[in-house]
């Protein structure tokens, strides 16, 4: 692929987004499939486990930030591992919302079971790029978040309502 492709889209199969996407489609779909069919587990609560794993007693609201989700969905997953036994919530003296969540010895088995799995998938996705082309890879990966991270700070935007398929406020018009 070009590269003006991607500087000057003319059509959606241009946009680097929808590309992005349709890559997590269809490579993150084995990776839900390995989820749900082996492991009875979302791919929302895979990516809280993985989380635990690497950085163990976070909160609840800390999660949400890593993993990039909303904290409602967050504290759904969060309850849904808990109730599987995937992952123990230890409430502070002080505040009880202020629970530091760990991974249960169920949990961590989960994760060193499934993580293997999801590298090797990762691994196999990338034997399509040279070494040299990975590394720069990554740190394009690297200079893309960064600025979607700025333009994130910058922006101006409506919040959207997504129960009514639209953006909250007045009608636009």
């Amino acid at each position: 692929m070009s590269g003006p492709r991607l500087s000057q889209p003319a059509a959606i199969d241009d946009l680097v987004l929808y590309r992005l996407n349709r890559l997590l489609s269809v490579a993150g779909g084995m990776v839900i499939r390995l989820c749900e069919g082996r492991f009875g587990i979302t791919r929302r609560e895979w990516r809280i486990v993985a989380l635990l794993a690497v950085h163990d007693g976070l909160l609840s609201s800390q999660v949400a930030e890593h993993a990039q989700l909303d904290r409602a969905r967050t504290s759904r997953a969060i309850t849904s591992l808990v109730a599987k036994k995937l992952v123990r919530r230890e409430s502070g003296a002080a505040d009880r919302r202020q629970a530091r969540l760990s991974l249960t010895a169920q949990g961590l088995a989960l994760y060193e079971a499934l993580f293997p799995l999801a590298r090797g998938i990762n691994t196999e996705l990338l034997a399509a790029l040279p070494g040299k082309q990975v590394a720069q890879f990554e740190a394009m990966l690297q200079a893309l978040q960064a600025r979607a991270d700025e333009m994130v700070a910058q922006a101006d935007l409506p919040k959207a309502d997504r129960r009514r398929g639209g953006r909250r406020g007045p009608a636009a018009g």
